[in-house]
């Protein structure tokens, strides 16, 4: 850890082991360091203990806070524990994942947002075993008491080692939101959501993963907005239909069924929308 107080006047005088005794969260190298750095630290020092507090919560995410992505220090060298990380479960480069890596450069990002087709998106399964991803419906409700991975992957059913939170992290943000907001909760009954996304970029080409609607908002039907000025312009006003949950690599799971058969399963609906701020691209969950 650097020294909090680096570059206030004198050098650091070795490593910085002393801790901030109240948050713990920052580390200086001398006594007088940290007595300089004070004026600027107490403004955040509380917040820092708050967080330091919920630390354990940090060790319950499957993996991006695991040794395998935080080891090393060098950024090439995080980028490089990425792909490995994607490449050990027969993952990098493929469908959904292909931009969870720097692998694929920005120009290729936004050359595929362009031209992206969004049916063939929508038809982009987890490229994971039955065992590894949420690819139907959960065996119950999920709980007002789930409030870590660790809760989330075992109403799920799903082992922690499974790479997933990678993406389902866009529609938990939905899920957290309506919460926040209160405009959603498991006693209140709800049949219409109506959600404007503002900003999204590569989440667009990574649309499968949003079919987790289902399950966290079971019996709603949902509209989702997006806007932002990665909309390919040709895009503007459409409207897409999720209605069943992105697909595994099983042949014999009822997530492969034909999609006669899975609108007939749903009982949910998810519409979403497009918009590059005069355009509009609606995407629906139904």
């Amino acid at each position: 850890m650097e020294c909090a107080g680096k570059g206030r006047g004198t050098r650091c005088m070795g490593s910085a082991r002393r801790r901030c005794g109240r948050c713990g969260a920052v580390a200086y190298c001398s006594v007088s360091h940290q007595m300089s750095h004070w004026n600027e630290h107490k403004e955040e020092c509380e917040r820092l203990e708050q967080q330091m507090k919920r630390a354990d919560v940090l060790n319950d995410f499957p993996f991006t806070f695991s040794q395998e992505a935080t080891a090393t220090s060098q950024v090439c060298e995080k980028q490089g524990s990425r792909c490995s990380f994607l490449s050990k479960r027969g993952i990098h480069q493929l469908g959904m994942w292909m931009h969870e890596c720097c692998c694929t450069h920005s120009e290729e990002s936004s050359s595929s947002l362009a031209s992206f087709d969004s049916s063939r998106l929508l038809d982009d399964g987890w490229n994971l075993s039955g065992d590894l991803c949420p690819c139907h419906d959960p065996i119950s409700p999920i709980s007002e008491c789930v409030s870590s991975w660790l809760d989330y992957y075992e109403w799920r059913c799903i082992p922690l080692h499974s790479p997933v939170a990678l993406l389902l992290h866009w529609p938990l943000t939905i899920y957290h939101a309506a919460h926040i907001a209160g405009v959603w909760s498991s006693t209140v009954e709800t049949r219409k959501l109506c959600v404007h996304y503002l900003g999204p970029e590569k989440e667009l080409l990574q649309l499968a993963a949003f079919g987790e609607l289902l399950a966290l908002f079971p019996g709603v039907q949902i509209h989702i907005e997006f806007i932002g000025p990665a909309i390919p312009r040709q895009r503007d006003g459409e409207k897409i239909s999720l209605c069943s949950y992105a697909h595994c690599l099983d042949a014999d799971c009822i997530c492969n069924f034909s999609s006669e058969n899975l609108s007939q399963i749903a009982n949910t609906g998810f519409v979403s929308s497009f918009s590059n701020f005069s355009k509009r691209w609606n995407c629906c969950l139904s």
